[in-house]
């Protein structure tokens, strides 16, 4: 099977999902329910794909590691953002206030090329899939070390910064807790971290360049598009001058040893 042809197969189901998910947004006026659909689109693949590829141990190992991947992050989205009666996301009312009349089709466009997008982010591990030789190899325990680290360390700073903020006592505060003191975004950075497991892991196989389409598209939509921008500038709104000083002192993306403020 051609690797557009699992594109395709796993498009479809992705599709469904989102259109699912947009229709119970659209009720709730919660577009948040997006994020949730691209790691559900991106498990359900998962699934697909390991069923109609030649199975293996090394596309069981791979998409394994998908499935884990998409259903903890898919976990950590619905308890943290969804569950219950917690407000929009403030990236997706800015977006409802500034299409207005036409948010509705919008977020439908919105939520369905997220679709487009779990199927493109199910490359790599397909070009894993197929790399042939005995299994494992080092390129596999390096890459399955290097993705169950990443969902580790995602997971690690998440838990420490939701610990930090049930303490009533940092109200306004700027958490610089564990992984915190070393970068403002731990969790973008372990999530970037994850897809460069698949291009280490696929060294060698056939269309190897497709796997570059993970780390490259995904440092690209956290640092700069959907990710870092929008958080940082909620932090510097709700926390002001204690955020300038964290910004001034501690690394946006990649962990590094904190500075002295200039």
């Amino acid at each position: 099977m051609s690797l557009w042809s699992s594109f395709f197969i796993t498009l479809l189901p992705a599709v469904i999902v989102q259109f699912l998910l947009w229709r119970h947004a659209m009720k709730t006026a919660n577009a948040g329910w997006v994020d949730l659909g691209w790691t559900l689109g991106m498990a359900i693949g998962a699934v697909v794909l390991l069923a109609v590829l030649p199975f293996g141990p090394r596309s069981a190992a791979v998409f394994g590691v998908v499935l884990f991947w998409s259903l903890r992050l898919a976990s950590h989205i619905y308890f943290d953002r969804l569950k219950g009666d917690k407000p929009e996301d403030g990236r997706y009312t800015a977006l409802r206030e500034h299409w207005g009349e036409k948010a509705k089709v919008n977020f439908f466009f919105f939520f369905e090329g997220q679709a487009f997008l779990s199927a493109l982010f199910l490359f790599p591990a397909t070009v894993v899939a197929g790399r042939g030789g005995a299994f494992p190899d080092w390129r596999d325990v390096l890459g399955i070390l290097i993705a169950f680290g990443a969902v580790a360390g995602e997971s690690l700073a998440d838990r420490q910064l939701a610990a930090f903020r049930r303490n009533p006592a940092n109200k306004g505060r700027v958490c610089r807790n564990g992984l915190w003191r070393y970068t403002r975004h731990p969790n973008y950075f372990f999530e970037w971290l994850h897809w460069t497991a698949y291009s280490v892991w696929a060294i060698g196989a056939g269309g190897y360049w497709l796997t570059w389409i993970g780390p490259v598209l995904m440092y690209i939509f956290l640092r700069y598009v959907t990710g870092v921008p929008h958080t940082e500038r909620q932090s510097l709104k709700s926390r002001g001058d204690a955020y300038r000083l964290y910004q001034q002192t501690t690394n946006v993306f990649f962990p590094w040893i904190p500075r002295n403020p200039s």
